[in-house]
């Protein structure tokens, strides 16, 4: 498959996973604002079918094919090691969300809305940082 198509394929599920990256942080804020208890299940369900459906396939293919784009094309730089330290950081990010996701669902959450909403800020950090390094490649 010729490098383009490749490097497609993972903006594509690269934006998948950060839809996921942005959107689940604030269901929490929604979630540990909830009372009720319909609300309460209605956000599991939620953030459990955008975390195992949507985030965590999106993230496992953009790293993917950034693996093959990487190793397959020879993509080289000192850019390169500060996008793949972005990435590890990114993946701890997603696990924590994951960690919240099961605290939720087990009615163990200990964070209230504000933590969450600085929680939630974090994401565009990476993307700003992730996007100028891919782009301008400054060293």
């Amino acid at each position: 498959m010729p490098y383009l198509w490749i490097k497609s394929l993972h903006i594509i599920f690269l934006v998948t996973w950060f839809a996921g990256l942005f959107y689940l942080p604030r269901l929490f804020v929604y979630h540990a604002n909830t009372d009720d208890a319909a609300g309460n299940e209605r956000f599991k369900v939620m953030e459990r079918k955008l975390y195992y459906g949507i985030m965590t396939p999106g993230a496992v293919l953009a790293i993917a094919f950034g693996l093959w784009a990487w190793l397959g094309f020879g993509i080289s730089g000192g850019w390169l090691h500060a996008k793949l330290a972005m990435v590890v950081l990114m993946i701890g990010y997603h696990l924590q969300c994951g960690v919240y996701v099961k605290r939720f669902r087990d009615d163990r959450n200990t964070h209230n809305h504000v933590f969450y909403r600085w929680f939630n800020e974090i994401p565009t950090a990476f993307l700003i940082v992730g996007v100028i390094l891919a782009t301008v490649k400054p060293f």
